[in-house]
């Protein structure tokens, strides 16, 4: 193959390797192309994940995944370590931080707008607000959920990449200031990108 061959071959390759895994835009004369930064991508292949560890001295674990889906993020998984039968506040909090034992450095719930706490809906709530989980007989709580109005890997205030996912010893009552009262923190994980 002589050289410009070669250097044909591989300009299309590079190009196939761009198209196909970054994304790419033109060049102002529009003849080569260049890797988009990535928060000019859409997220919309973008997938994420919070492995839940215990905290304030329980036994409750889990794996939440996820992605995004019809103008925000849907969370699909597993809290296990729970009581039988149990219902618990689980949560999108401010800060990426689990590493108090009580998971207080978390911080409050995600609130980029400055809403009050509530229930997921047309109502007023914060961003990190979300439904309770109910564990079932083996105390293990399936998660299937979708959060609106929030994004991920966005980089905008309301990106909840980096934040943390908090699960509570009680349930939520959607009306106490500013937490709905549910207890402890029992399990706190960071949400962080997977792909």
């Amino acid at each position: 193959m002589s050289t410009p061959q070669r250097a044909t071959a591989s300009v299309t390759l590079l190009l196939t390797a761009c198209t196909v895994l970054a994304g790419c835009a033109s060049t102002p004369s529009g003849s080569t192309r260049t890797p988009m930064p990535a928060s000019a991508r859409s997220d919309a292949a973008m997938t994420a994940g919070a492995n839940l560890a215990p905290a304030s001295g329980s036994l409750v674990s889990g794996k939440i995944a996820l992605m995004p889906m019809n103008g925000g993020v849907h969370f699909t998984g597993e809290v296990g370590g729970l009581a039988p039968n149990s219902v618990h506040g689980i949560h999108v909090h401010e800060k990426g931080d689990c590493s108090a034992v009580d998971a207080s450095s978390a911080g409050g719930h995600f609130n980029p707008a400055t809403q009050p706490h509530g229930k997921v809906g047309p109502g007023a709530h914060h961003a990190g607000d979300m439904d309770n989980i109910t564990a079932n007989a083996d105390g293990v709580a399936r998660v299937d959920m979708h959060l609106q109005g929030v994004t991920m890997g966005s980089g905008a205030s309301n990106d909840v990449i980096g934040r943390a996912l908090v699960v509570h010893a009680a349930p939520d009552d959607y009306r106490s200031q500013p937490a709905g009262n549910s207890g402890a923190r029992v399990a706190c994980g960071v949400v962080a990108v997977t792909r």
